[in-house]
């Protein structure tokens, strides 16, 4: 599966998830907001867009890393008359939330339907 994983600059690809540390307190937890497409924006139509995000965090000096969540976007535009058609896109992001005693890295992997499997990495 490494194989089929890209990766690159968030800056400067619309595709590599961002993670964001938005608060880490040992008894409220790491909250992290995960996102695609923060600097050059995700079409996110029915055509082309992300179909979900995953979280993973790799404790130090651990083997196997934890999933922390999983978020599936849906609404792509898509209705009953047609593709493109609705006013309701989902767009890419999330905040998801996990308690740890130790230090790490997170990973991200990311869908898009028409680019494939996206990662990214962030210590913390």
């Amino acid at each position: 599966m490494k194989g089929l994983f890209q990766s690159g600059d968030w800056a400067k690809e619309k595709h590599v998830p961002l993670m964001e540390v938005l608060e880490r307190d040992g008894e409220k937890g790491v909250k992290v907001k995960v996102s695609v497409g923060k600097e050059i924006p995700h079409p996110n139509t029915t055509a082309h867009h992300i179909a979900w995000i995953e979280l993973y965090f790799l404790p130090e000096g651990g083997k196997f890393p934890y999933q922390t969540g999983k978020v599936e976007f849906t609404s792509h535009g898509a209705s009953t008359e047609g593709a493109d058609t609705s006013t309701v896109y989902s767009l890419p992001e999330a905040v998801l939330t996990f308690k740890t005693g130790k230090s790490g890295t997170l990973y991200a992997a990311s869908y898009c339907n028409v680019h494939g499997l996206w990662e990214g990495e962030l210590k913390i």
